[in-house]
């Protein structure tokens, strides 16, 4: 009997862990989808606190561009010279700028500012936030009758949600350059030949759906980290592991998204 008992335990025993494991992920998912319809049903409130939103468009979009700038510029310089090496004998020169032009504006522009963004602003409000429920400082605000997800999520959502766009844009033109940059100088590559034939493969399209993520991308890490904060329990080291546990799970709602998004879009 204690025989049996005991390979009935090991045989059980990872079911019962995955089930366990299953019912605090769509707990954990249930939690969230109710901290999403606070935002929504308060997001109207945005307008008359202006002063918060634009707070944290320049906190959280302009502080993050030098950043980046600095990633678009390698990612674009990186996309030039492997694209060269791939194409070198199989596709004629003049096709490298259309190349490098589709792959950063549809897929490496918004994907790896997204990551960035999920690095430096998901982690960062995930700890602001998180130090704030551990400090029972939102205990208090929610004693005086103020919402703290009006206050302190809806504007870092809606500011992402505006300047990842933006962001973007920046990162995609930087990219551009920094790949002619490379191409024209250490690769014998001239202008013309670059930027020759983008005209023909140019599609508003690539340019709006490419936006469209990233409104996207901005949204999920901003949510995330607002989530996360708000769950953040256990001292100071709960609010580091809160920061991880944003950039972790933003980082992978990113690029499922991306697939998702990648999928109706194209």
């Amino acid at each position: 009997m204690a025989r049996s008992g005991s390979i009935e335990g090991v045989l059980l025993g990872p079911i019962y862990l995955l089930g366990r494991r299953f019912v605090e992920f769509v707990a954990e998912f249930g939690r969230f989808g109710m901290m999403m319809g606070r935002v929504v049903s308060e997001v109207g409130d945005i307008f008359r606190r202006r002063d918060l939103f634009f707070r944290e468009c320049v906190r959280l979009g302009t502080d993050s561009l030098p950043l980046v700038l600095v990633v678009g510029v390698f990612a674009g310089a990186v996309s030039g010279w492997q694209l060269s090496y791939q194409m070198e004998g199989y596709l004629p020169r003049d096709l490298l700028g259309p190349g490098v032009f589709k792959s950063i504006v549809l897929e490496m522009g918004p994907v790896l500012t997204g990551l960035v963004i999920a690095g430096r602003v998901a982690a960062s409000i995930a700890a602001e936030i998180g130090t704030m429920r551990v400090t029972e400082q939102i205990d208090a605000l929610e004693s005086m009758a103020i919402s703290s997800t009006r206050y302190l999520a809806v504007p870092r959502i809606a500011a992402m949600t505006i300047m990842m766009p933006i962001l973007v844009v920046q990162a995609n033109f930087i990219a551009l350059m920094g790949a002619w940059f490379v191409t024209t100088m250490f690769l014998s590559f001239t202008t013309a030949q670059f930027w020759g034939l983008v005209p023909n493969f140019f599609h508003v399209y690539d340019i709006i759906s490419g936006l469209l993520k990233s409104c996207f991308f901005g949204m999920s890490s901003a949510m995330i980290g607002c989530y996360v904060g708000f769950d953040a329990s256990g001292g100071a080291e709960g609010v580091g592991t809160a920061t991880i546990k944003a950039f972790v799970w933003s980082s992978i709602a990113l690029l499922v998204l991306d697939y998702i998004l990648a999928m109706i879009l194209f």
